[in-house]
């Protein structure tokens, strides 16, 4: 099912009926400022251990997650003065920022170095969506089996569609991967570089 969603401003009723979904357990397709994701509540492990069979991925792969705002980081995640700054000046934007994870994160989410992987992007649906459950979303680019990133909704139906509870359609969307950015013990390494800038990680 598409449900479609205004980009620019997130009609309440409309995301309270994705929430619904996810709260539920649901499995959800939706726009970001990068590309499509999926995502479900990083506290469902069925839905999660889902998402890994839509992605083809092993369990041991540990997806990032969408939180609302930058307060909300540093419930799920050990955010150093440093790793708060540059979060600061460049969140919400098209970054995945790797930090050491909190005693919050369930175990799923993170790497076997107990980090985490954290997106604040800078577009309304999927930070409605992570307010509206009131905790992270989990957040995968959707894909087609050869890893080609989906840019329109109608994509994610045709290749997704049967695998999903909900496509979110908010219209097309830039379709490069966020930068991928390691802030562990304030030594910044660049994991992939995206669509953010990433000269100021350089060593």
């Amino acid at each position: 099912m598409i449900l479609t969603i205004n980009p620019q401003n997130p009609q309440p009723r409309l995301i309270a009926r994705v929430v619904q979904v996810l709260a539920d357990g649901g499995v959800v397709a939706y726009p970001t400022d990068t590309v499509y994701g999926l995502g479900c509540d990083i506290f469902n492990k069925r839905a999660i251990k889902r998402v890994h069979q839509i992605k083809r991925q092993p369990e041991s792969k540990p997806f990032s997650f969408i939180c609302p705002d930058l307060k909300d980081v540093s419930q799920y995640a050990r955010v150093t003065n440093y790793a708060y700054k540059t979060l600061r000046r460049l969140l919400p934007g098209p970054y995945t920022f790797v930090l050491e994870g909190s005693r919050e994160v369930p175990k799923m989410m993170l790497t076997r170095r107990k980090t985490a992987g954290i997106r604040v992007p800078d577009h309304p649906i999927p930070l409605a969506l992570a307010q509206g459950l009131g905790h992270p979303l989990l957040s995968t680019s959707a894909s087609d089996p050869e890893g080609r990133m989906l840019l329109h909704a109608w994509e994610v139906e045709d290749l997704l569609g049967n695998q999903l509870d909900l496509i979110v359609d908010g219209g097309p969307v830039p379709g490069k991967p966020s930068s991928v950015i390691s802030l562990v013990d304030d030594t910044p390494e660049i994991l992939r570089e995206g669509a953010g800038p990433v000269e100021e990680f350089r060593g």
